[in-house]
């Protein structure tokens, strides 16, 4: 049985960060490894169902109708749905072994020319939740997720501002590609307007609904490696990135680099060239605040500009949050697996994230501590020396 069945079943900031690689970095080779965070897992005993799984994944091509779908998207270009036409991800640039050493009991690195290696994470991370959660036990229907589910519809019913609105980030660590679409179609049903969109192509599609998403971390981390300078690594990103899309998909991540470097870099002319900012790591009441600090010091309206969040949120935080910003910014916000993995047992923590672009190290500096990665610590000290970014406490 198939977990995957389209390669539009992933995230919109995949696509629109693959476009910016075919024009600007054709040629960039990158690294990505796996890592799971939930102790007590043991994936190695689904080893081969997953490598089934990724082989299936692997044998899919976009269809006519898709390819037409994309092509309908204003942002994407005709050169690169041209090129997804012809594209398939080859199963030589991923291996997956076992690892008895390492949490989770498994690991996978992805190896090859960023332009073909960058759709792997999303749908790899979405079979590896979905294996798992299929032979799980503890979970034998789905009432409790819907029970969980009706309560989450409740309090978006009952919160009385017009202006609030939640969306679906929720691909990656989902329980199943069925659930993920029964909550999404729910969601729709209940919340209408309330309910912004999806990031996933494949449900936008779909259910008729607003496909979100702009950049990701390896964007950022990439452009270490292919930008001229370290120091510049993130004005580079920006700057590339608007050239690509001239004004649209205007919301840039705020935490490669810790928030503070990232404030030192996002001047007055990024400042009111892109359209908002996305939350991803540390305290999310304390980002807003610097960051509507930030945009006041750059003579910049934050009521002008949307504030992005979309880190481990549940509907009473975005509400906490609305309160709080609300009229002083656009508050966003992107639930994910809080909204596609809600169902009793614990979602697994697992991501995959690039360490490696052209050969050289690169990284992320997380404001959440829990949020590390196996990247190379000597890069990672040289990193923060650069951004001027000091070390967690131990």
């Amino acid at each position: 049985m198939s977990v995957i069945s389209s390669l539009l079943d992933t995230d919109l900031y995949k696509f629109s960060m693959m476009q910016v690689v075919l024009h600007q970095f054709p040629g960039a080779q990158a690294e990505y490894r796996f890592k799971c965070r939930s102790r007590g897992v043991d994936l190695s005993a689904h080893l081969d169902e997953i490598r089934d799984a990724v082989k299936q994944l692997c044998a899919l091509r976009f269809r006519r109708e898709e390819l037409d779908y994309l092509r309908g998207l204003r942002f994407l270009k005709s050169d690169y749905v041209d090129l997804l036409r012809l594209f398939r991800l080859d199963e030589s640039f991923i291996d997956i072994q076992a690892a008895p050493e390492v949490a989770g009991g498994i690991d996978i690195a992805i190896r090859g020319p960023w332009l073909h290696t960058i759709l792997f994470e999303v749908p790899v991370l979405a079979i590896i939740s979905e294996v798992y959660f299929r032979n799980t036990p503890a979970i034998s229907d789905q009432a409790e997720g819907l029970r969980r589910l009706e309560q989450k519809i409740g309090l978006v019913q009952r919160y009385a501002e017009p202006e609030f609105r939640i969306s679906d980030f929720g691909t990656r660590r989902r329980f199943s590609h069925a659930w993920q679409e029964r909550v999404i179609s729910t969601l729709k049903h209940n919340i209408g307007g309330k309910l912004t969109g999806t990031s996933n192509v494949y449900f936008a599609r779909k259910l008729d609904l607003l496909p979100l998403g702009t950049m990701a971390h390896e964007y950022l981390q990439a452009c270490q490696a292919v930008g001229p300078r370290l120091r510049d690594s993130q004005r580079f990103a920006f700057d590339k990135w608007a050239e690509e899309y001239r004004g649209d998909l205007g919301i840039a991540l705020t935490d490669v680099c810790g928030m503070d470097a990232f404030l030192r870099d996002f001047d007055l002319f990024f400042c009111k060239l892109f359209d908002g900012v996305r939350h991803d790591s540390g305290d999310p009441f304390e980002w807003g605040e610097k960051m509507l600090a930030h945009y006041q010091r750059m003579r910049v309206d934050p009521r002008t500009k949307s504030f992005v969040y979309s880190d481990s949120l549940n509907v009473p935080l975005c509400i906490e949050l609305y309160e709080r910003f609300k009229g002083r910014c656009k508050p966003a916000f992107g639930l994910g697996t809080n909204l596609t993995n809600d169902l009793g047992p614990e979602p697994l923590q697992i991501v995959i994230k690039m360490t490696r672009c052209n050969g050289q190290p690169v990284a992320k500096i997380s404001d959440t501590p829990e949020k590390t990665m196996d990247y190379d610590p000597s890069y990672v000290a040289y990193l923060r020396e650069v951004f001027n970014v000091p070390a967690m406490p131990e």
